[in-house]
């Protein structure tokens, strides 16, 4: 149905191309033959009618003057012949005797009658010539020839046959002039459509620069803001690090060491909050329990939101289970609710609510988790604006502009979707749309101190990074695993086939050489499947594939209790054989 009118628009686009003012003229001259052409067909149509006319005439004339020519009647012979002058097409009529004598008839001026019966005329002839039709008929009783009849008539008269055919001149005229209108109007609407096609191709061309431009723009904000920020981390970091060498006081070192953890912590959330804009982010899907998680909220909203701020949950226990990152989903939470509290700054309620949302049709289930204040409102011309990176309404300093496009990111990466639906001066409903799980609600948790490892345990570590690769041997070895070191998956491959006296094998996503980390992990899980695989990754469009394939993945900043739970599961599924 979309594409009727596009199938007109090309109709009339070839139809006015077709209309041209010389086609208009060809079609023009062809109607004007078409009506020569039946003229003339009529005028000889009429003209055998009427000679059948005349011959029928002349026969009834033969029939009724047989008595009078065979008594040589010559009164009543002259009362038929006159009877015919009452029809004004006939010019001249007579009637001749057996010898061929004039007997009877008359002429009317200037058509004269011949004095004897034409040669030729023993037999019923026809004549035709522009303007007159002659008839001889020879006047029989029974097989006796008693003479014959002369009839001369005209045809009709030129202003009779004109009123005959004026029907299809004016057919042949409206015709031609309505070809000519439509020329003319399919001529204009060719110059209309072209022109429209100039505009559109100008304005597409308008609009696909002022893209290009949001686009840099955008992309200039976003650098300049991690710019930014990311300076003033390294300046905490970098600074913390030159003090810790020129001071020995003890408090005086772990102060500027909190400093510098402070620092990292907030690049890492920074780095987590792009990624999940960009929906790049590695996240970590579990189904969770909605009302569960966020109610466990409460006590971090209320340090963080204030004493002016009351939060209220209206969270239904019957609220469906969904699968995401349960660790971004309470970072969306505490986003908006922060974006809230500061659209308050007297203080007021923060309406936290979920609802099931059944589905229909080609619609699937959805939760529906609404977040709603009463503050100052977002105005219509900014609704759409709220969720661009760095965009903030907050004074510099006081607001990364990262808060909303997590929220965006996070929600669209886990296959859900954002509303907002905001007043001015009455408040803001934020909504997230996120898909109903099937499954059932994982209750397992991570152990809050780090695990140590059981026994003699060897890990491959494989990065390309050395200092990162120093990094986390370290850390390895402060937890108590043996660590040995390769540079990519080509030489982690090599160093398997001398030898595979590894418990795990953790690898980086990204390497140099023709074996990627998940194409080490899968080679590995098929020709060595009682070593564990670990993939690490910082940013990686692929690390949607490791959780895909079941390979354990452990997001890059991580800390070494991170790193050792992580492991801890990884043996101990390889060891049950558990997926």
């Amino acid at each position: 149905m979309t594409q009727a009118p596009e199938n007109r628009l090309s109709m009339g686009n070839i139809i006015a191309q077709m209309a041209t003012p010389l086609s208009a003229v060809l079609i023009a001259l062809f109607l004007l033959a078409a009506g020569l052409a039946a003229t003339f067909q009529l005028e000889q149509l009429g003209r055998l009618e009427k000679l059948r006319q005349v011959t029928v005439q002349a026969q009834i004339l033969a029939s009724g003057i047989a008595a009078p020519l065979a008594f040589e009647d010559d009164v009543a012979l002259r009362e038929y012949l006159n009877a015919l002058k009452t029809d004004p097409q006939i010019v001249a009529v007579a009637a001749y005797d057996g010898h061929g004598d004039f007997a009877a008839g008359f002429a009317r001026p200037p058509a004269r009658l011949p004095p004897h019966f034409p040669k030729g005329g023993e037999s019923a002839k026809q004549e035709s010539s522009a303007n007159s039709l002659i008839v001889t008929i020879p006047v029989m009783q029974g097989s006796t020839r008693l003479g014959s009849v002369y009839l001369l008539s005209t045809v009709d008269s030129l202003s009779r046959r004109l009123t005959r055919y004026l029907g299809i001149a004016v057919i042949v005229v409206a015709a031609s002039v309505l070809i000519v209108m439509l020329t003319a109007s399919y001529s204009s609407l060719r110059h209309a459509h072209q022109k429209l096609q100039a505009e559109i191709a100008s304005r597409q061309q308008a609009e696909e620069a002022l893209r290009q431009s949001q686009k840099m723009e955008a992309m200039g904000q976003l650098t300049g803001g991690v710019a930014h920020d990311f300076n003033n981390l390294l300046m905490i970091a970098s600074g913390g690090l030159d003090l810790m060498e020129r001071t020995h006081d003890q408090a005086r070192q772990e102060k500027l060491k909190a400093g510098i953890r402070q620092a990292l912590d907030r690049g890492a959330k920074l780095t987590r909050q792009l990624l999940a804009f960009a929906r790049r982010t590695p996240l970590h899907p579990e189904v969770i329990d909605l009302r569960e998680r966020i109610r466990g909220m409460d006590a971090l909203l209320e340090r963080s939101l204030g004493e002016s701020i009351e939060v209220a949950m209206h969270l239904p226990a019957d609220l469906w289970p969904v699968e995401l990152d349960a660790s971004e989903l309470e970072v969306a939470i505490l986003n908006i609710a922060l974006n809230a509290r500061d659209a308050m700054p007297r203080g007021g309620t923060i309406i936290i609510e979920g609802t099931n949302l059944p589905g229909g049709d080609d619609a699937p289930d959805q939760v529906r988790i609404a977040v709603t204040d009463s503050g100052v409102g977002i105005p219509a011309d900014l609704v759409n604006t709220i969720f661009e990176p760095f965009y903030t309404t907050k004074p510099v300093g006081q607001g990364t502009g990262l808060g909303l496009s997590q929220v965006y990111g996070f929600v669209r990466a886990s296959g859900g979707e954002v509303l907002v639906d905001s007043i001015v001066g009455k408040g803001t409903a934020i909504t997230l749309l996120l898909p109903r799980s099937l499954l059932t609600p994982s209750k397992t948790g991570l152990p809050a101190d780090p695990v140590a490892a059981l026994g003699r345990q060897r890990i491959l570590l494989v990065e390309d990074d050395d200092t990162v690769a120093d990094t986390v041997s370290g850390m390895l070895t402060i937890l108590g695993y043996e660590a040995e070191r390769v540079g990519n998956g080509d030489d982690a491959l090599h160093r398997l086939e001398r030898g595979t006296d590894f418990s795990l094998v953790l690898s980086d996503m990204i390497m140099p050489g023709d074996v990627s980390g998940m194409e080490l992990a899968l080679s590995i899980r098929k020709r060595w499947p009682r070593v564990a695989t670990m993939l690490m990754t910082g940013y990686s469009a692929a690390a949607a594939s490791a959780a895909k394939e079941g390979v354990p993945l452990l997001a890059k900043p991580f800390t070494i209790q991170d790193l050792s739970v992580r492991l801890a599961i990884a043996l101990d599924q390889t060891a049950t054989g558990k997926p």
